[in-house]
């Protein structure tokens, strides 16, 4: 028997992540000097986060420790259980190193228990997209090496695109240069982001307009072979719900009214560092075109 983990940065609502019976490692933020951990939306106060962001406050995001890992981790050990993580992107975060530090300890305190992690090589739902259908396969009972093959298909499949409305969220995290930032918003240009196969972002297009955001995602989607018939395709808002209501709306009428979509708010986590106005889709298709 195994257990399935994943972390707060897949961005699962609540409510699913307890149906599918996932073990959730919380990651944290900072927000006017209070720490917090993400809770896929439990309790938290979405309002007064992105109120206090557009007001100028600077979340700031850090990496778990340790001890943190062995907390979640050890507990399941101990029950004679092993483990599987579905983590997100180790391109994107220094709290892979504390997680490798603690499982090599674990392993030698016990010696006869598994823990394995697969990288998704992605994040906020592009991560969670993985999370939810591996958890499918999981409840009807795969093994873990089953569960792994399973996965390393999906995620050469799982398509991820999105835009921000403020540059300056991806200047502070070094993704663009200050520059750019500036031009970039005088002259009203959204950069189109991408998540390349080893787990980074990178800006593969610019969109000028927010008006052009909308059809330009439907034209990837058929670029890369969207399948909406056997998967269901996510919509990120960032605190900009009649954007994504207004993408969700597109879609049905593009790819008809039987398509499976699920539209949800971006959390801090992932906020801190796209900001407010941001908006993204996440599908099954063909990466390589």
């Amino acid at each position: 028997m195994y257990k399935l983990f994943c972390d707060s940065n897949c961005e699962i609502w609540h409510d699913e992540a307890k149906a599918l019976q996932l073990n959730v490692i919380r990651m944290p933020y900072v927000l006017d000097g209070e720490e917090y951990y993400y809770d896929l939306g439990e309790k938290t106060d979405f309002a007064h986060f992105y109120k206090r962001m557009r007001e100028g406050a600077v979340p700031k995001t850090s990496a778990i420790n340790e001890q943190n890992y062995t907390d979640y981790f050890e507990p399941v050990l101990a029950a004679g259980e092993d483990i599987f993580y579905i983590t997100f992107s180790h391109k994107l975060s220094a709290t892979f190193e504390s997680m490798n530090r603690a499982i090599a300890a674990l392993k030698e305190k016990y010696p006869d228990r598994e823990i394995r992690t697969f990288d998704t090589k992605s994040i906020s739902l592009g991560a969670g997209f993985q999370v939810r259908y591996a958890a499918e396969k999981y409840l009807k009972g795969a093994s873990i090496d089953e569960l792994e093959a399973y996965l390393t298909e999906l995620s050469a499949h799982t398509v991820v695109y999105f835009v921000v409305d403020d540059l300056v969220y991806l200047k502070r995290g070094g993704r663009i240069s200050a520059l750019t930032a500036t031009f970039g918003t005088l002259l009203g240009i959204k950069p189109l982001i991408s998540i390349m196969p080893d787990g980074s972002l990178k800006s593969v297009g610019k969109i000028k307009g927010a008006k052009r955001v909308v059809s330009e995602f439907i034209r990837l989607m058929k670029e890369h072979n969207c399948d909406t018939q056997n998967y269901r395709v996510e919509v990120l808002q960032a605190d900009c719900p009649e954007t994504g209501d207004a993408l969700v709306s597109a879609l049905k009428e593009e790819f008809g009214e039987n398509i499976k979509v699920n539209c949800q708010i971006v959390g801090p986590v992932i906020a801190s560092h796209c900001g407010p106005g941001t908006l993204g889709v996440i599908f099954y298709g063909d990466k390589e075109i």
